[in-house]
């Protein structure tokens, strides 16, 4: 309507701990390369991230998330999970199954939107996440394939689940977005086909990955080295010059 301000409303509701409609799929469902690209990239960024600060973690991909015994076919199987404390397998964790000592939810899941899965990351995945105890949920959808519904499709969205355990969409756009879960940047790079970490909003400084940053620190050694030449060079020319102005001295006396 013209004229009519625009208000915005927070929409709040229950969710089931289990429908049957979230029984986990036995077989895998083949993804496109662009979509491997970017959660290769997330995951390689996040293990780095996690390395770098010490931290007790596992860094997955399509690992079953479980959250009820009595219900152990239903689920969800995130791009990327950051489940920390790591469980006690490690990375032989095949499925995480919250009853079981040492499984805990993810502290981010991650969804990234294809074809195949746009109506499902954007109209269950929430749910789902919200009953099984997961911290935060980002969706990220840059070819912006999901369905036109508040607005949409997004290229990114964040759910976040509060100090009193509702779990809430905290963003919904282009990004960039401060993760209140990780306390990093989620920007969007490579001309939108990438979702990458910064301490920016503008991301200059990206979080790297274990490669980047070897390279990073390659780069700075060899800056290192090339000014240490440059200052002996100039010390070299410096002595030189002072030798030669001594023997024009000399000869002179």
């Amino acid at each position: 309507m013209n004229g009519a301000t625009a208000h915005k409303i927070t929409v709040t509701y229950d969710v089931p701990d289990a429908d049957e409609s979230w029984e986990l799929e036995e077989e895998d469902v083949p993804e496109s390369a662009w979509h491997d690209a970017i959660i290769e990239m997330l995951k390689l960024v996040l293990r780095a991230w996690a390395a770098r600060t010490d931290l007790n973690a596992l860094i997955c991909s399509n690992v079953a998330l479980r959250w009820q015994r009595e219900h152990w076919k239903i689920g969800v199987d995130p791009d990327v999970a950051v489940c920390i404390p790591a469980p006690p397998e490690g990375e032989d964790t095949t499925s995480i199954c919250t009853w079981q000592p040492g499984h805990s939810p993810p502290r981010v899941a991650v969804e990234v939107v294809s074809r195949s899965t746009a109506s499902k990351d954007y109209l269950s995945a929430p749910d789902r996440y919200a009953a099984s105890g997961t911290n935060e949920l980002w969706v990220f959808d840059p070819k912006r394939l999901g369905p036109k519904l508040h607005g949409g499709p997004y290229v990114l969205q964040v759910w976040h689940r509060d100090d009193a355990g509702s779990f809430r969409q905290v963003y919904r756009g282009k990004g960039p977005f401060r993760s209140p879960e990780i306390g990093a940047w989620l920007v969007v790079t490579d001309g939108g086909m990438r979702l990458r970490l910064a301490d920016d909003s503008e991301g200059t400084r990206l979080w790297p990955t274990a490669a980047e940053e070897k390279e990073q620190q390659r780069a700075l050694a060899e800056q290192k080295r090339a000014l240490a030449d440059q200052r002996a060079t100039a010390l070299d020319a410096e002595v030189s010059a002072l030798r030669a102005e001594l023997d024009r001295l000399r000869r002179g006396a």
